[in-house]
Formats: structure tokens, C-alpha cells, sequence
């Protein structure tokens, strides 16, 4: 290859912090050339991707909304991704949680007791924590690569949501639509505020938020987990469990999925639908890397995306853009965060070496 990459001597931490910055800012510079190039005024477009849908309380209160399942996915993530597990099965993870807190909740729909709730809740965190568990004893038991046995958990759980939404689970009084029915009162979070759908989930969000900054920051397992993401060897010899890292690591994963799940189907959907989620668990990827796997920095950075979710809506209808502008955004976002980390750790060198065996060789031939 004509173009190396080698590892700086010394990174520069303020510019390892920046890096979201850097890439959010030259994904809309991207993005305005694009919508120049589709025929659209790129500080019309902004303004309707990105401000508009925050112009009244009911838009916040969206933004909170899409915001959980995001945030408490990415969580999850920045758990599993500190001990370099590297879990796409959010997606999956979420899922399952809303099918099994689902399951629950149709069955037991005539409930008027307290713990209707708290049983529905509990089922979709188990349900998710015993997904990630999959991928953790395929790893310990067989060393699977946690990427692939992930995303293939991924596509099953899609699957199972479909056939159980499309059989068992549907409602026989629903004209035969592919949904379940309505959980009853007792099964459902409340909403906080009546002008905005904003649940009581937010409270779970929040907790998950101060466990997991906790569980990172100022507790052993914390440090277990990341130093196990820093070098594998050194925690061996210091007798951290490889194996017992991993299946805690992958149960929290799926279990704050498995919550962002139920919460969906028992907050603002109400029932069991095929689109329980637009891809919150893939988006959760992006947004724990861009707030650095850091809690504090996924909180802004889930609000970043769920306004990308919402601004991508608003696009569609006001401004007939394709539905596919959000995923657009999302791949930006990650490819210029991804760009600009690799940029800050490696230095790109041209190989001098092979121009001079270049021309040697035209020299040599030459001279025969």
C-alpha cells in the first residue's frame, strides 16, 4: 500500500474529546452539500431537520421519548464496549424485552394490581439480559465472535416478534392487523405530563444513567471491566475472570435493552406492534461512541440522535425528502467519528521505500 498509518507518540486528549464535535460539524457541512445537490435550500432543510421539531413542548416532549430507548440501549453498550465485548445485538435485545414484557401484559390484561407493572417491567429486562446471555455463552463456550453471533441473535428476535405478533399474540378482535391488543391500565406506564407523551420511563433512564456511571466510575467491577478492555493478559495475571466479565458485561447489555423495550410497547405504543422499533438499538451504536462510552456524554449525544429521528420525520412530510435521511445522517455521523479518532491515535505516512524500488527497477530496466 502506498499509505500507512502509525501510532502517534503522544494523543491529544482534548482532540480525542472534540472529535464528536469535529464530526457532527462536518457531517452537516456534508449534508448541506447534499440537500444542495437534491434541489433544497440546506438552511431551510437544517432549520426543519433540526429546529423546528423543538419549536413547542410537545416536540421536546418527542425528543424525551425517542430518547430513552436510545439512551438506555447505548448505556448497555458503553458497559460492554469498556471491556472491548463488542455487542451489535441491541436491536435484538430490545426486541425480545418488548415481546416478553408483551406476552405478559396480554395475559394478564384484567389485572387492577399494583405489580401488573412491575411484573411486565421485570419480564422484559430478563427476557433482554438472557438474549446478551446467548451471545455471552457462545463466546465464553465456543469463542464466538460476539459481532457475528450479535447481529444473526439480531435477525431471530426480529423474526420471533413477527411470528408470535402475526399468531399468538394477536388480537382476535383486531380485524386481523398484525398487533396485539391494548395492555390494560394497570400494564402501562404513566405519562407525566398531559400535554406530551413523556412516561414514567424516564425515571428507569435516569436510574440506569446513575447505576451505570456508578458501576464505571467508583466501583471494582467497573475497573475490572475496563481493565479487561485495556489489556486481556495483564488482567489474567491480576486474576480477573475473563469469562465472568463477559457474562456480566452482556447481561447489563441486554437487560437496559431489554428495559428500553418494554418500556416502548407499555409507554407510548401501548401494545405489541411489528414496528416496536425504527433501529434504536443499531442508533445506540453511534451514540455511545460518540459520547465516548462515557454516561454523560451518551445523554447529549442520544438527544442528538432522537432529534435526528424526529427532524427526519418532520423532513419527510414537510419537505417530501426520503424516509432514508436519518439512517443517512446516522452513517455520516459515525463514518467522520470513526475518520477523525483514526486521524488523532495513527499518523498516515506515504511509503517512500516503494517509489524507490519503483524507480529502481524502471533504472534497472533501463539499462538492459
Amino acid at each position: 500500500m502506498l499509505l500507512s498509518l502509525e501510532p502517534r507518540g503522544q494523543q491529544s486528549r482534548a482532540m480525542l474529546w472534540l472529535s464528536p464535535v469535529l464530526a457532527a460539524v462536518l457531517t452537516l457541512i456534508s449534508g448541506s452539500l447534499l440537500f444542495l445537490a437534491l434541489g433544497h435550500d440546506p438552511l431551510e432543510t437544517l432549520h426543519t431537520l433540526l429546529i423546528a421539531p423543538l419549536s413547542d413542548w410537545y416536540g421536546v416532549s418527542e425528543l424525551l421519548v425517542k430518547a430513552l430507548p436510545i439512551l438506555l440501549c447505548a448505556l448497555g453498550l458503553a458497559v460492554a464496549y469498556q471491556a472491548r465485548i463488542w455487542n451489535i445485538g441491541a436491536e435484538g435485545q430490545l426486541l425480545i424485552g418488548a415481546l416478553a414484557g408483551s406476552a405478559v401484559a396480554i395475559n394478564i390484561i384484567d389485572w387492577e394490581s399494583q405489580w401488573a407493572l412491575a411484573l411486565v417491567i421485570i419480564s422484559g429486562i430478563v427476557a433482554g439480559a438472557a438474549w446478551g446471555g446467548l451471545t455471552a455463552w457462545l463466546r465464553t463456550q465456543f469463542n464466538a465472535n460476539e459481532i457475528l453471533t450479535s447481529i444473526m441473535l439480531n435477525y431471530i428476535a426480529l423474526n420471533l416478534l413477527l411470528f408470535f405478533v402475526h399468531g399468538a399474540l394477536k388480537d382476535p378482535a383486531g380485524y386481523n392487523f398484525p398487533e396485539s391488543a391494548m395492555f390494560g391500565d394497570a400494564s402501562r406506564l404513566p405519562v407525566l405530563s398531559e400535554d406530551g407523551r413523556v412516561h414514567a420511563g424516564l425515571y428507569f433512564a435516569l436510574l440506569a444513567l446513575v447505576a451505570v456511571w456508578v458501576l464505571l466510575h467508583k466501583s471494582f467491577l467497573g475497573f475490572q471491566v475496563k481493565v479487561l478492555g485495556l489489556d486481556r493478559r495483564a488482567a489474567g495475571f491480576v486474576g480477573f475472570r475473563e469469562k465472568r466479565l463477559v457474562w456480566f458485561a452482556l447481561l447489563v447489555s441486554g437487560g437496559l435493552a431489554g428495559l428500553a423495550g418494554v418500556g416502548e410497547v407499555a409507554g407510548p405504543i401501548g401494545q405489541l406492534v411489528p414496528q416496536v422499533s425504527p433501529g434504536y438499538g443499531y442508533a445506540a451504536i453511534t451514540v455511545a461512541f460518540l459520547g465516548r462510552l462515557n454516561p454523560i456524554g451518551i445523554v447529549f449525544s442520544s438527544l442528538l440522535m432522537a432529534l435526528l429521528y424526529l427532524g427526519g420525520e418532520n423532513a419527510q412530510m414537510n419537505m417530501n425528502l426520503p424516509q432514508a435521511i436519518t439512517q443517512l445522517f446516522q452513517g455520516m455521523m459515525l463514518f467522520f467519528l470513526l475518520a477523525c479518532d483514526v486521524l488523532i491515535m495513527y499518523r498516515p505516512r506515504l511509503k517512500a521505500g516503494l517509489f524507490k524500488r519503483s524507480s529502481a527497477a524502471v533504472s534497472n530496466e533501463a539499462a538492459v
